[in-house]
């Protein structure tokens, strides 16, 4: 069977993967957090699964292409330098990155792209996302995937039209801006809801995560997806054949 290896085992979502790897047909290779030697469980491992922090994808990475071995990247609150990183080592290895491993919300991008492609400019696109109180990072890894598969239905990037907060007297909606609303309290997993809003009516589509194995679940079925795979960049949508 396939060996699975965890970066941020510790953590909420390795604890989950590691109690998800043997129900989904894999075997658990080990894991390890932030401050430990990466290198040991990337050359044990047949893919890595890595929900650990920002400031060690790159010793993570490094340790993945060091071995030859594919990774699945879920850690949130990536800025342009990770992306970077990422698209260096893909040069040699597999490596899947996303801002969720659930099937559901891979699914609910496609449509939001969608919408955002049929909908005229006239439609407004507001995101909001709920989590619970310990989450660090704002808005969250989805809503920004979200933002962006949006952007490009829209022909544009993310970055061109984003807007994370609204405080004061800043006048009237900016057209074609996305917007960005984040919620944190109790112990939600996460819920998200993408609303496309127009003169008259309303479309909102939403997502709630009720248990954080569908994360896992979605992390240990790309790991194993990416296990002989050429090197290159891939996407969750490219684990459903979307």
């Amino acid at each position: 069977m396939t060996a699975i290896g965890i970066y941020g085992s510790d953590g909420r979502m390795g604890r989950a993967i590691t109690e998800t790897i043997a129900v989904e047909g894999a075997t658990l290779a080990g894991g390890c957090d932030a401050a430990v030697d990466p290198v040991p469980l990337a050359r044990a491992a047949d893919a890595l699964v890595d929900f650990s922090v920002p400031s060690a994808l790159a010793a993570h990475l490094d340790a993945a292409r060091g071995a030859g071995t594919p990774i699945v990247i879920g850690t949130t609150g990536l800025n342009a330098q990770h992306h970077a990183l990422i698209d260096a080592a893909a040069a040699d290895i597999a490596v899947l990155q996303t801002g969720n491993t659930s099937l559901g919300v891979t699914l609910l991008g496609i449509l939001v792209r969608e919408a955002a492609e049929r909908l005229g400019a006239d439609w407004d696109i507001e995101i909001m996302e709920f989590h619970h109180r310990y989450k660090v990072d704002a808005p969250s890894g989805t809503a920004v995937l979200l933002g962006e598969a949006a952007a490009a239905g829209r022909g544009t990037t993310l970055g061109e039209i984003r807007v994370d907060s609204r405080a004061g007297l800043i006048g009237a909606r900016s057209e074609g801006t996305i917007g960005f609303a984040s919620l944190r309290g109790g112990s939600v997993i996460g819920d998200h809801s993408v609303i496309f809003a127009s003169e008259g009516e309303r479309i909102e589509i939403n997502h709630r995560g009720d248990d954080r194995s569908i994360f896992a679940k979605g992390a240990v079925r790309a790991a194993l997806w990416l296990v002989g795979r050429a090197p290159g960049r891939y996407r969750m949508g490219d684990v459903l054949g979307l």
